[in-house]
């Protein structure tokens, strides 16, 4: 009979992580490098402005499985928890590394930072932020509750919010004051900063201007004497600038986007090089402008080398209105002005609309990609079902193995796992002898770190999880009919358990989910029609393996929460009771067992620091241990199973961090035999069993 093959939780993105398996869980989506579009990080209130101004995300600890993955120039997002509002956008200006600054958003500096997960940052676009009804739709797969959601966003993800974020960016013409009457040239920032600081943050369309404009450093509010002059031609200068950089940022944030959303924005580029064009002209024009011009104020003359005892005569060189506004020297300067303000204001309109254009293209490709998968899936059902449809008029129903005139005795029952680009639904009954495979009916969802086991010729799959969340669900595969139905729940939600059936009764033993570990024990009566929970054992056993022979219970292994475990225990049911039996010589867990020649086998695994491909023989007449033929290669995360006289062990996760596609097989007598599986490829976390 197959054994149930049990795993720790684990990260795999073509390279595996080995994490404390209790406490990573509900921190991460997963995604692999090539996936991760963009991270959101965090704040409040009390630390936003430490955020910007330092220009540094932060992050706990638990979150550096993925902070490790962004590279420079990653799309950022920063989430403010006290108003629950989304600014952007950020891109990294370094690496994910630890402990950048080991004593962030603390208060004075004693005191190691709680966020040491850290990537410094800059501002790619300046946008307004978001309120969490925006952008909820939008990141809707990574709420794992009503309040909290994962921060990695894969690519789709992030270019959407990137769009969103885009259509509300500051425009170029709200650096540019309406009113400036008689006031110093640091007067003409934008006046927002105090509405900002109510919401606990340095205005962030502030703080990108005064880095990007080189004039804003040379002014300050104590110096008045800063004469009119310089802060016309200021004026001028930094709407070119702010309009360059609103034409780059601009540029920035869609060159991750397909060709045809390119070409929408391609109609606008020569208006802004037309209208950048003009700008830069017009700031040169007053950069190199004579202001030793004569002034009049009345009827007489007043010369610019006027002391400065006397009545100021720069401040008439700028004309106020009666409604106390702004005007340039010049009729042409102020139609200039107002011409291009109407022109940025149009080429603004304009983006927000392909923006928008944007966006509703890309939901109506990711409802194509879903309704293509659904057409698969539905085919492959109607195949299957095809295959196994009445062939005969007295009723007898075809299994699909039979139909290829298979020996379903000769098959390993494969379910889900990963691939190391997707958690998997499938099922399918292997045959290890001729590397050939039948697809069967996939389960309701995807599920691995799950346990199997088979009574009265059906098999029970239960608990597990989709590589975010724990399951308890239960379901039943009845092999002669090729159907899943569901079945009674656990009592808890947990994976990296195993499971066995021992007198008409399913039992499910040890596990975690993500928090705990679990020594607890629970079986399920078909007489009750539920779960009732049983004797527990010993020791807690996460990614623990167990096997049943000869009317008892072995649990070996796993991980109790601080170690790797090489002891072993046994359930009598007579006694109803666990006892210890003979440690094994390694400790291990994510292993598997299997019983052969009246033996039990514990093969391979990972022992706290390594995976091993140690193998170690038990003898229930003897009570002890001995060390057997070690696999070709170090292995854990497998499945295992006997066929006839035969010991497959099948996939799993080798030394280097690699998801094996490759068999071994062994016979008592003979050695260990690898090769690869044309039909399996890569794969680990699934479970496997056998029809006895």
């Amino acid at each position: 009979m197959g054994a149930g093959r049990k795993t720790e939780t684990c990260q795999i993105d073509t390279k595996v992580d080995y994490p404390n398996p209790t406490s990573e869980h509900v921190s991460a989506r997963n995604l692999a490098k090539r996936n991760l579009g963009g991270v959101i990080f965090g704040c409040t209130n009390k630390t936003i402005q430490e955020c910007l101004t330092k220009q540094l995300f932060g992050l706990p600890g638990a979150h550096f499985q993925y902070i490790k993955k962004v590279d420079p120039g990653l799309p950022l997002f920063l989430f403010n928890y006290s108003n629950r509002r989304l600014h952007g956008i950020f891109e990294a200006a370094s690496p994910g590394e630890m402990n950048i600054n080991p004593y962030g958003w603390t208060d004075d500096g004693s005191e190691r930072t709680l966020y040491p997960a850290q990537v410094q940052v800059r501002v790619r676009m300046q946008c307004q932020p978001l309120v969490e009804d925006q952008f909820r739709t939008i990141i809707a797969d990574n709420y794992y509750n009503h309040h909290h959601f994962w921060f990695e966003l894969d690519h789709a993800q992030a270019t959407k919010l990137m769009s969103l974020l885009a259509s509300v960016a500051v425009a170029p013409s709200s650096f540019v004051p309406e009113n400036t009457s008689r006031r110093n040239v640091s007067q003409l920032l934008p006046s927002t900063e105090k509405k900002e600081e109510s919401e606990g943050c340095r205005p962030l369309a502030l703080e990108g201007h005064m880095k990007r404009s080189s004039w804003a450093s040379d002014v300050s509010d104590s110096d008045p004497s800063v004469d009119e002059e310089k802060a016309e031609d200021a004026l001028f200068r930094v709407m070119a600038s702010e309009f360059e950089h609103f034409r780059e940022s601009d540029s920035t944030g869609n060159a991750s986007l397909d060709g045809h959303y390119q070409q929408l924005a391609a109609h606008s580029q020569d208006e802004e090089d037309l209208i950048l064009g003009k700008l830069k002209s017009l700031a040169f024009d007053h950069e190199h402008q004579d202001f030793s011009l004569t002034v009049y104020e009345g009827e007489h003359a007043v010369n610019k080398d006027k002391h400065l005892g006397d009545e100021d005569p720069i401040s008439k060189q700028v004309n106020f209105t009666e409604n106390n506004e702004y005007s340039c020297s010049s009729s042409h300067c102020q139609s200039t002005i107002a011409e291009l303000l109407r022109e940025v204001g149009e080429l603004k309109t304009f983006k927000t609309e392909q923006t928008l254009k944007m966006y509703f293209l890309e939901q109506k490709l990711v409802q194509a990609e879903n309704e293509i998968q659904r057409l698969k899936d539905q085919s492959e059902m109607v195949e299957t079902q095809s295959i196994s449809s009445m062939a005969q008029t007295d009723i007898k129903v075809i299994h699909p193995l039979e139909e290829l005139h298979l020996d379903p005795t000769e098959s390993i029952y494969l379910f889900g796992g990963y691939n190391g680009e997707s958690w998997l639904s499938t099922m399918e009954s292997y045959f290890p002898s001729s590397d050939e495979s039948k697809s069967l009916k996939p389960m309701n969802s995807v599920r691995s770190y799950a346990s199997v086991a088979q009574l009265n010729g059906e098999l029970y799959l239960f608990g597990g999880g989709d590589g975010h969340l724990w399951y308890d669900t239960v379901e039943l595969y009845n092999p002669v009919d090729d159907k899943w139905t569901s079945c009674p729940p656990l009592n808890g939600k947990k994976g990296s358990l195993a499971g066995a059936a021992m007198n008409d009764k399913i039992f499910a033993i040890g596990g975690g989910n993500g928090v705990d570990c679990f020594s607890e024990v629970e079986m399920l009566d078909l007489d009750i029609g539920r779960w009732i929970r049983t004797r527990s054992m010993l020791q807690k056993r996460f990614a623990l393996a167990a096997v049943e022979h000869n009317g008892a219970l072995y649990a070996t292994g796993g991980f109790d929460g601080n170690e790797y475990l090489n002891s072993a225990e046994r359930f009598d049911p007579r006694e109803h009771s666990w006892t210890r039996i003979a440690s094994m010589n390694t400790r291990r867990g994510c292993h598997s067992l299997a019983v052969l020649n009246e033996k039990i086998y514990a093969l391979g695994g990972f022992d706290g620091e390594k995976m091993v491909p140690s193998v170690e023989i038990y003898d229930p007449r003897l009570g002890t241990w001995i060390d057997g033929e070690p696999m070709k290669q170090p292995r854990g995360y497998s499945a295992a199973a006997v066929v006839k006289d035969s010991l497959y062990v099948i996939g799993g996760v080798r030394a280097g961090n690699e998801i094996v596609n490759t068999v071994e097989r062994y016979k008592e007598g003979l050695s260990w035999e690898e090769k690869i599986s044309r039909v399996i490829g890569k794969r680990c976390f699934m479970a496997a069993i056998t029809l006895c």
